[in-house]
């Protein structure tokens, strides 16, 4: 597969090693906290942010992520909404323009619902330059969307865990853009604490395997010790409950953001 250029493809052509990516979800804790958010982490020095799209039934999230999703959806968070919100992000004219790359994470359902080429539209013409849909399969979305998500450069970042066959993870190499997103255990987010014997193993075999494509190791990331063992068998790690826990206890504030990012990286 010919590789994209765009700012995720242009990030690991710069920069291999020790890359973290932190995730939010849109509209939390307020609705209006969305561009706050990304600034800060911007700010910070983050590689990659990833934004989570709110929905009612986040069945790979842990309850941390499913609360954050819930206030979201009350507060009245969309895809519609979250777009607006990122309309001018990469030229915004009343600060810094956004210049780090930015995936959506979320589910197909609301995809769906909105439209697939209507999203990707959308996602160009914001500046998003990838997704990850944990419930999209691989093989249906080669079928059938494929084609649209490449026709406006938007990557689609696909997941392995532990129990993904080698066949799998080497046609998912295949196929993948970008890089891809290694499970680190069978369980939702927030719920690993620490780095099991069974986790090193895994992540031995899979940096054994010599993917053609750059890693990031995500679920129970979340702190310096796991960022910093993730970061010893992959590209870097992808950081979510923790920093939403973070956010609900310490707000968003420039200062508040940097803390945090500061103590993953320290």
């Amino acid at each position: 597969m010919t590789l994209t250029q765009n700012r995720i493809t242009d990030l690991f052509e710069q920069k291999n090693e020790r890359l973290l990516n932190v995730y939010f979800t849109a509209g939390f804790p307020h609705l209006s906290d969305t561009m706050t958010v990304l600034r800060g982490l911007q700010a910070a020095g983050v590689d990659l942010v990833e934004i989570g799209m709110p929905y009612s039934d986040p069945v790979a999230d842990g309850e941390t992520i499913q609360q954050s999703n819930g206030k979201a959806l009350e507060n009245g968070m969309s895809l519609k909404t979250l777009f607006d919100q990122l309309a001018d992000c990469r030229k915004d004219a009343s600060g810094e323009p956004i210049t780090v790359p930015i995936l959506l994470m979320g589910y197909i359902n609301p995809v769906l619902q909105f439209g697939v080429k209507k999203f990707c539209q959308k996602c160009q013409e914001v500046g998003v330059d990838g997704v990850i849909l944990p419930d999209l399969p691989l093989d249906l979305y080669l079928d059938e969307y494929a084609t649209t998500f490449r026709e406006y450069n938007i990557l689609n970042v696909h997941l392995i865990t532990p129990q993904t066959s080698e066949s799998r993870i080497r046609h998912i190499d295949d196929e993948s853009e970008g890089f891809i997103y290694m499970v680190s255990s069978a369980s939702i987010t927030g719920s690993t604490k620490g780095v099991s014997a069974s986790m090193r193993a895994y992540y031995e075999r899979i940096q054994g395997m010599n993917l053609r494509n750059p890693r990031l190791i995500g679920f129970g990331i979340n702190d310096h010790e796991t960022f910093d063992t993730a970061c010893q068998y992959a590209n870097g790690a992808i950081v979510g409950s923790a920093f939403i826990r973070h956010l609900a206890e310490n707000g968003t504030s420039v200062e508040s953001i940097r803390e945090f990012v500061q103590s993953i990286r320290a």
